[in-house]
């Protein structure tokens, strides 16, 4: 008799997080799973065994995957062939869109049922993906509201299962004791900086993230800065960054922190922030902030003549709330000045704080609905229906 097993495939940190909490709330309800894909260390220590590193799929933009796209073409061949020599109960592509649905197709061609959970914002842009998803995929597992009605006009299975972020953080922040944890001052201004964990949009925004606290300093004397790093690699490109600003006669006095974004985020007054999971996370930390995103300018171009994109905001905060609650800068606007100037707005305006507070606080609540569980459930039911009797 073969072993009951998943095959998940997550991608970069925040995929690696959300499998490793799938995984133990899989395993809580059905002790024997084995689990087995491409993971971090989260899921590993989840009880993952590996077959490659969740850092192979941290690859954003259009032209960005191009140059790594050989290796990724190999990886998904050894990873379909791994999987349909002893077929599992089903398949889990956990966010990395790109790679996980051509692979989730190859699958589900060959009867293995298959699940993407983080839904793509295929609502926002290349929206006719959601065709080829209907024919590749059994089931996705949405973690924002407004995704399932848009799968089920599109007769995509699909269930809404809340953000485990928001299961995670607790409604109430503590700016104190997160400043004491973190050896900080209990008084004075934080302001917390976070460029992303992927090396391309670290590379694309750590200069003029660095440039944006100088600007800030300049102009709000006795401010200071945070800067949680979300990896090795991270850590390494923004410090070259701060090199070159002092070199330059330029640099902020900024404090780096390895990991602890959380903590970082509830310390602080404001954040600057590179758009993804960490706007969401800053949002659940009810501080206001400024988001930033840039890609090479090939894709952009790309984008721009396509027409590709058809939502009218890109960062979490704004989609989740239908309008523009947080400034979100995008490609030439990101500039040292703009960004500073953004920060500065929150830091001297309370009232505005208090209002977008408010306004998180409702969207904390809304996201608020024990994910992981939902997520497994939603999973276990799909394998019962499809497992022969």
């Amino acid at each position: 008799m073969s072993v009951a097993r998943i095959v998940i495939v997550a991608g970069e940190t925040s995929g690696d997080n959300l499998a490793a909490g799938l995984i133990r709330a899989l395993s809580a309800r059905r002790p024997g799973l084995v689990f087995e894909g491409v993971a971090g260390p989260a899921m590993i220590a989840a009880g993952c065994r590996p077959w490659a590193s969740s850092e192979a799929l941290s690859v954003m933009g259009l032209f960005e995957v191009l140059r790594h796209l050989p290796a990724l073409v190999r990886l998904r061949r050894r990873l379909r062939a791994r999987v349909l020599a002893d077929p599992p109960l089903a398949f889990i592509g956990v966010d990395a869109p790109e790679f996980n649905l051509g692979l989730a197709a190859q699958l589900h061609a060959a009867g293995v049922p298959a699940v993407q959970y983080v839904s793509p914002q295929v609502w926002a842009w290349r929206q006719g993906r959601v065709r080829r998803m209907a024919r590749s995929l059994d089931l996705v597992l949405c973690l924002l509201p407004f995704e399932k009605p848009f799968y089920d006009g599109h007769g995509l299975a699909a269930e809404f299962v809340g953000h485990p972020l928001a299961d995670r953080i607790p409604l109430e922040t503590d700016r104190a004791a997160a400043r004491s944890a973190l050896g900080l001052a209990a008084e004075g201004t934080w302001v917390a900086l976070l460029p992303g964990s992927r090396r391309g949009e670290v590379e694309r925004l750590a200069d003029d993230f660095v440039g944006a606290a100088g600007w800030l300093a300049r102009h709000r004397p006795g401010v200071r800065f945070l800067a949680p790093m979300a990896n090795a690699a991270a850590r390494e490109l923004f410090s070259v960054a701060l090199a070159r600003a002092r070199a330059a006669g330029s640099a902020p006095d900024v404090t780096l922190v390895d990991g602890e974004s959380q903590a970082v985020l509830t310390a602080s007054d404001c954040v600057l922030v590179a758009s993804g999971t960490a706007t969401l996370e800053t949002l659940l930390c009810r501080r206001p902030m400024v988001v930033a995103y840039r890609v090479s300018r090939a894709t952009m171009a790309l984008v721009r003549l396509l027409n590709l994109v058809k939502a009218p905001f890109f960062s979490q905060p704004n989609l989740l709330a239908g309008r523009e609650i947080v400034p979100e800068l995008l490609q030439e606007q990101v500039t040292p000045e703009r960004l500073g100037r953004e920060l500065l707005a929150w830091l001297e305006d309370p009232a505005r704080v208090v209002a977008v507070e408010a306004e998180f606080d409702h969207i904390h609540l809304a996201l608020r609905q024990g994910a992981s569980d939902r997520a497994a459930d939603a999973v276990l039911a799909l394998i019962d229906r499809r497992r022969p009797r």
